[in-house]
Parts: structure tokens; sequence; C-alpha cells
């Protein structure tokens, strides 16, 4: 520890009474738990009258509440764009001082969280489903089949704006983005219970009613038997149009699946999204060339899953419940 401005305020105060007590320099660094050097500067310091070192701040303090209440406004803004604003506000400061200041107030420049746009009507939906499955149990819950489709890019590197937040704001209405239910396009769907992962299936064509029942027939039905063999089990699936078609819910019926009622736009409710993640997070770092290098790559990652992550995901499910029904519907954290 070779400066002065590193001793903490603890250490200071142990060199100065042992200072007084006439102990040599050895001694003290002892005690105080640093340095000699350390020591040496800080009574010859003390010696001098000198308080302070380094160069005088040259912003003040009505200044640096300015520069907070800019990123506050607008947390989407780049360093340069806030910079730029703070100086037309008359602050004479260098680009560097700026991002330091930003960081010495909490900010951090992180990924949006992003949730679903719902509306009242949604809401009003998703509450009374939560309080409707409040009082399931774990051995309820390990019954369900989640499914789920997602979309997988070959590059990873276009993550989209970032924000200017502190420590514990990531829920914060202005520091996230909203997302739009029904993508372009849809490449993965998979299954999950409690006892684990199912079948990938990765799809070539829009999915539309048929087709989605192809994917029932050949590795729905195969994930059920792996996961569940001879046990009953209901199937969760979220209210897309090829999901919620006729033809769909009569195949249902004539196979004598149960299907949950499941709310509209509700990700965060359903686990096998935390699963989708998990695999991205897998996948970060590899580079695939094409399509058939992508889907090894996803097929690799999604054999990584164990049973216990998945068992972890379904006894979520109350938790996830709880925290729609205190947010009134609201979309939460999953």
């Amino acid at each position: 520890m070779g400066k002065t401005s590193d001793l903490t305020a603890v250490q200071k105060t142990i060199i100065d009474t042992l200072h007084k007590e006439g102990k040599t320099q050895k001694v003290i660094a002892k005690e105080a738990g640093c340095s000699q050097s350390s020591v040496s500067k800080h009574i010859n310091r003390q010696a001098k009258g000198r308080k302070k070192c380094g160069r005088k701040k040259c912003t003040s303090s009505r200044d640096n509440r300015t520069l907070q209440r800019i990123v506050t406004t607008n947390p989407f803004k780049n360093v340069g764009e806030i910079h730029k604003e703070w100086t037309a506000a008359g602050v004479s400061a260098s680009r560097t001082t700026t991002r330091r200041l930003m960081k010495d107030m909490g900010f951090r420049c992180r990924i949006p969280c992003v949730k679903p746009l719902l509306n009242k009507k949604q809401r009003k939906k998703r509450l009374a489903w939560a309080k409707d499955k409040k009082d399931w149990t774990d051995a309820e819950w390990s019954k369900v089949m989640f499914s789920d489709e997602s979309k997988f890019c070959i590059s990873f590197g276009n993550q989209g704006p970032r924000v200017w937040r502190k420590s514990g704001e990531a829920q914060n209405p202005r520091c996230m983005t909203s997302s739009v239910k029904f993508p372009p396009s849809v490449m993965v769907w998979g299954a999950m219970s409690s006892a684990g992962v199912g079948p990938l299936c990765f799809l070539r064509s829009r999915v539309n009613a048929a087709v989605y029942q192809e994917v029932l027939e050949h590795f729905m039905l195969p994930a059920a038997d792996q996961l569940y063999g001879d046990a009953d089990f209901t199937f969760q699936q979220d209210l897309a149009p090829a999901h919620s078609a006729k033809t769909t819910s009569t195949w249902f019926k004539d196979h004598g699946i149960p299907v949950l009622d499941w709310p509209a736009n509700s990700p965060d409710l359903n686990p096998i999204e935390n699963l989708w993640g998990i695999v991205k997070r897998r996948m970060q770092y590899a580079r695939p060339n094409n399509a058939e290098e992508l889907k090894t790559t996803i097929r690799a990652a999604w054999a990584l899953i164990t049973p216990e992550q998945c068992h972890r995901l379904i006894e979520s499910m109350p938790r996830r419940i709880t925290a729609v029904i205190e947010a009134k519907g609201a979309p939460t954290k999953y």
C-alpha cells in the first residue's frame, strides 16, 4: 500500500495514536496492517499539515447534481451524448471525467431487462390465473410439462441498446425496454418437466396449426414417454395462434392430453424461458458459421441441462405466482 489516500480512517487513527506513543514505524505498520512506507508518508504529511493530495476537482456539487439529473432523465443515452448535454449546461469537464463521475454515482452501463407489454385486460387475467393457482403444490407443478419455442441467431453480438442504472434498478420501469410477443420467425421447440428436458425440434417453416401438430406427434409425445412414462401429466403451452387453433384442441382431446389454462403474454411465468436463457448463455462465445453448426451448438448446450436444474426451475412456480399477485398482474422478473 504505497499511497496515504489508500489508508482507511481506522488505519490513520492507529498510526497517529501509536506515533504519539513513540512506537517505531515498523511496529506501527504491523499494527495498522499496512506498509511501512505508507506509515512514513502519513506521518510526514501530518507533520507538514498537508491534509489532502491530488488535483482539485473541476466540478462542483451542483454540477454533479446536474449530471445525475441528465442520466436519470434519459438513461439510454451513451456517454458521448450525456457529456455533450452536460457541457452544454456550462460545465467544463472531459468525457473521461463524465464517465468516472457517473460510476462514482453508482451508475453502470447494462443491457436493459425486457418485459412483455401488457394491457389492462391481460393484467387482469394474469392476476386471476395466479390467484387460482396460488395453492398448487410442488407435486402438482411437477406433473406439468412446460413447452415453448425460441429463436436462435448465428450471431449473438448485437444485444440492443444499453442503459445507465444503479445497483438494484434492474426492474425500474425507466431502465427497461418493452418486448412484443410473436417474433417474425421461430426456429426451435422444446419441452421440460421437473424430471429433465425432452428432445428439441428444429422448425423449418412458419409454425401453423398443421406444423405444430406434427411437432406434438413426433416430439412432444416421445418427450412425455421419456419424462413421465405411464404417469399422468398436463401439457403447458402459450396462446400462439397455432397452439390455440381448433384443430390443435381437437388433437389434444383425441390423444387424451389435458392442457393447462395459460394467461396471454406471460413468459415470466414459464420456467422454460429461463432454460432458453441458460442455453444462450452457454452459447455466448460460440461462433457457428452456418445453420447446421448452429443446430449442433444448440443441441450440445441443451444436452448439458440437468434434471436438477429443471427441478429447481419448477420449484420456482409458487414464487412466480406470488410475484404476479403482488404486482397485480403486471410483468415480473424472470
